[in-house]
């Protein structure tokens, strides 16, 4: 069935709805407000970021570990792992719909082409050749067929992208219209690969469009790999009844679940930032919050990342680093012919919550 074009005509904001939505945007608000409580952006959207785009892999198949992704971040000769490699895209194609949608305000068509061949590493654009079709991974049973043909997915594209963008189509809550959006972008599945990373970029740029978020730094990602059979029944739910009460349900579940497990682990990396700071500040002269973010937005930092950061010589970087070496605060590992220096205390903090 070929999704119906934007916006819907029925009411789905049922009484279940928009009982939910109360505390989801409750959770949501809390969240935007911890978030300006950490002295730079790039710390959450790097460490929260890794996460998401490492279980938002894990959804399709592209299985890594923490250690690979934060390895592969450092881009060091001797590496290599083509899943980690993926999951950095994932990431660079994220920070890349954060910095059209800052610089635009709006989100083309043309912008989550740019995303998805971020993502992907290939310039395919939308689907030109029939034969596209979702089955069961286990059993191989064809669940559903999205459009086909491009003049098909260019005309619901086009109609998705102006519901995104123009607030007057719908008087919905802006999370029931994340919900919505997100159903047809998976519905419409306008590219060969990426539609499901694609889709949840897309959730949460939305959210920072209008203004729920000021970072995208809400990642459901977690959320549906603990739900993965739920995900998949709703959307298939409403391509077969058009029924959306149920879908909206999970995704506004998801909203306020993931907005209070971001709040609690924000909150543990406030407290680790401020007992590294009085530490640094009380022992070492070379302390600066340059630094201090540097070791909190790279869990596995670098030379060179400090250089950078602090604007110092390599030779100074690398006094700074094996110095925190050997007091403990930093663990320096040998890869090829590169060292890299683990902040042991902020991974333990982001692999076990």
């Amino acid at each position: 069935m070929k999704p119906e074009k934007l916006p819907l005509i029925k009411d789905v904001e049922s009484k279940k709805v928009l009982k939910k939505l109360t505390s989801a945007h409750r959770a949501l608000a809390e969240l935007k407000g911890i978030v300006s409580s950490i002295p730079n952006e790039n710390i959450l959207i790097n460490t929260l970021g890794l996460q998401e785009a490492k279980d938002s892999s894990e959804i399709e198949n592209i299985i890594t570990t923490h250690d690979d992704i934060y390895k592969a971040e450092l881009k060091l000769d001797g590496f290599k792992s083509l899943n980690a490699k993926e999951v950095q895209n994932y990431i660079s194609a994220l920070k890349l719909g954060f910095e059209l949608i800052s610089k635009n305000k709006i989100l083309t068509n043309n912008d989550i082409i740019e995303i998805q061949s971020e993502l992907e590493k290939n310039k395919a654009g939308f689907r030109k050749l029939p034969g596209t079709a979702l089955k069961n991974a286990s059993t191989g049973q064809l669940i559903y067929t999205p459009p086909q043909d491009i003049e098909t997915i260019r005309e619901l594209m086009s109609n998705l992208v102006e519901f995104i963008n123009d607030n007057s189509l719908s008087s919905f809550d802006p999370l029931v219209k994340m919900a919505i959006i997100h159903y047809q972008f998976e519905s419409i599945h306008p590219f060969y690969d990426g539609n499901g990373r694609t889709g949840r970029i897309i959730n949460v740029l939305y959210l920072v469009m209008n203004n729920l978020l000021d970072l995208p730094i809400l990642y459901m990602s977690g959320y549906i790999i603990a739900n993965k059979e739920s995900y998949y029944k709703l959307l298939q739910e409403v391509r077969e009844t058009s029924n959306y009460e149920n879908w909206i349900l999970y995704m506004l579940s998801a909203v306020e679940e993931v907005s209070k497990e971001t709040i609690i682990v924000i909150g543990k990396i406030k407290e680790l930032m401020i007992e590294y700071k009085h530490l640094l500040r009380n022992n070492y002269k070379f302390y600066s919050q340059d630094l201090l973010n540097n070791l909190f937005k790279h869990p596995y930092t670098k030379i060179e990342f400090v250089e950078k950061d602090l604007g110092v010589s390599r030779i100074t970087a690398a006094k700074y680093l094996n110095k925190l070496n050997e007091d403990g605060l930093l663990k320096k590992e040998k890869l090829g012919t590169g060292n890299y220096y683990i902040n042991n205390k902020l991974i333990k903090l982001l692999t076990i919550t």
